[in-house]
């Protein structure tokens, strides 16, 4: 019966995230692309700056740059360094650059996402800000479509408790430090019936305290965490992966050559070029999204808290959180990979990387393999963090902001993530990852009816500032 139950869940899941959902994506950010005439390149310098230049009488919870570094913690995870290595072992070298695709036109998406929270955003008594698809669902096309808004909050409440917040974040820690320190699991303590590590116990501890202290105190103290962690964390692994790159630049070249022929096939043999090149495709595309989010609606909750007047300026703030996460963390990643041979020598999942650091670094295997693991840690941490806050607004729009009910889900939220070290059941990870791809739909809906609100709001900033007279087409 659980086989069955698992197998359907599968299908579904393979589904939701398969061609459907990633042919909706692309074609908004195609859409939004084309209509704001490659916002993304022209003005990407010019949303740089934004981030490091806040606004001083904005109105809003916290600054563009710790709403950005909040945005950031939820999509820099696991994702760029297991999820890029899963997408280079499936679909070859290749996937890397259908990764680079996603990302391009899911900067627009992004843009808009970010620019449509805080345009309907709602600023409460106490003045705590509340926006995202939600509002922008209700706002924007009207109240015959809260039905839809309550939909996505449903879905980002059960992604949030169930899932990538808890469950899967803080598995993928307690893995990362088991494996590091008792591999073997040679010290183990009985619990529940079963025994484990005393590593992943501790480790597990840990990060619940660590976690619960954070989350109870808001987005005000998740953005000051976000705003130390997020940045170092990043610069950090960066830095480790351009290591690589600096002392392997004779096979730079001949990995961006393999992985553009591997993207459309080139190296396959006869008669297999479309086939690879769609394995490629699809492998990439996907990763990528997962990865950076862009469409699913996640981001933009975290954006309608910055602290501005302005929705187009936060919406190329928010932009910047694509081109951060996959353009250069990913790339990062996937270099590392390719440069290595990696991807090709039979490992899966976190081991790929893992290999990658060890054959790149010229460091012990076990310092890089620490490495490794310190990141794993602090992008997983950061990701609880960034979806507690997630799951915590969409649930407050739920219950129409019942702080008793907002409490104890922040106290039931906490106690999935110290019970998450010892969740077994593969069900319920599936469950939340299709939860995450259902909360694309009612978000993409929105963005594809409300993209003449993009369109004007753009034009109308742009020429107010006098960075062009005439900037995207009419709405």
């Amino acid at each position: 019966m659980l086989n069955t139950l698992n197998d359907v869940l599968n299908n579904v899941d393979n589904f939701i995230w398969g061609m459907p959902l990633i042919i909706l994506i692309l074609f908004t950010g195609i859409l939004l692309t084309v209509r704001l005439r490659g916002l993304q390149i022209r003005h990407l310098g010019k949303a740089l700056h934004y981030v490091f230049h806040n606004e001083d009488d904005g109105e809003g919870e916290v600054t563009s740059f710790g709403a950005l570094c909040t945005a950031l913690s939820a999509t820099i995870g696991t994702g760029n360094i297991v999820g890029c290595a899963t997408a280079i072992v499936a679909g070859g070298p290749g996937a890397l650059f259908w990764m680079w695709l996603a990302a391009f036109f899911g900067m627009a998406t992004k843009y808009a996402e970010g620019m449509l929270a805080v345009k309907y955003r709602v600023i409460a008594e106490d003045g705590h800000a509340l926006g995202g698809p939600f509002y922008y669902i209700e706002k924007g096309m009207g109240k015959n479509f809260k039905w839809l808004a309550k939909l996505f909050c449903v879905f980002g409440t059960m992604v949030g408790l169930f899932g990538i917040g808890t469950f899967t974040q803080v598995n993928g820690i307690t893995s990362a430090v088991n494996n590091f320190f008792d591999p073997s699991n040679v010290h183990t303590i009985s619990l529940f019936g079963m025994n484990y590590s005393i590593s992943v116990v501790v480790a597990g501890i840990i990060v619940t305290i660590c976690a619960g202290l954070v989350i109870i105190g808001g987005i005000k103290r998740i953005s000051k965490v976000s705003e130390v962690i997020v940045p170092f964390m990043a610069v950090t692994y960066i830095g480790v992966c351009l290591i690589i790159v600096f002392t392997h630049l004779p096979q730079v070249p001949a990995a961006f050559a393999e992985i553009v022929q591997s993207a459309f096939g080139l190296k396959a043999v006869a008669g297999g070029a479309i086939g690879a090149m769609t394995v490629a495709m699809q492998k990439g595309i996907a990763r990528g999204i997962f990865s950076n989010e862009a469409g699913l609606g996640s981001a933009p909750i975290a954006a309608a808290a910055a602290q501005t007047n302005e929705p187009v300026r936060q919406g190329l703030v928010s932009m910047t959180g694509t081109f951060i996460d996959t353009i250069i963390v990913c790339t990062m990643t996937g270099l590392a990979i390719v440069m290595t041979g990696a991807w090709d020598m039979g490992l899966e999942g976190v081991a790929v990387t893992t290999k990658a650091f060890a054959l790149g670094l010229p460091f012990p295997a076990k310092a890089s393999a620490f490495v490794l693991m310190m990141c794993l840690v602090f992008f997983a941490f950061t990701t609880i963090l960034g979806w507690a806050y997630y799951s915590e607004r969409c649930l407050e729009y739920l219950v129409n902001g019942k702080k008793f009910v907002i409490t104890a889900f922040k106290w039931f939220y906490i106690l999935a993530v110290f019970i998450g070290p010892f969740m077994t059941v593969s069900a319920v990870w599936t469950i939340a990852d299709i939860c995450n791809g259902l909360m694309a739909f009612p978000n993409l809906v929105a963005l594809l009816a409300l993209n003449g609100d993009v369109v004007s709001e753009t034009r109308g900033y742009l020429e107010r500032v006098g960075i062009v007279k005439t900037t995207v087409g009419e709405a």
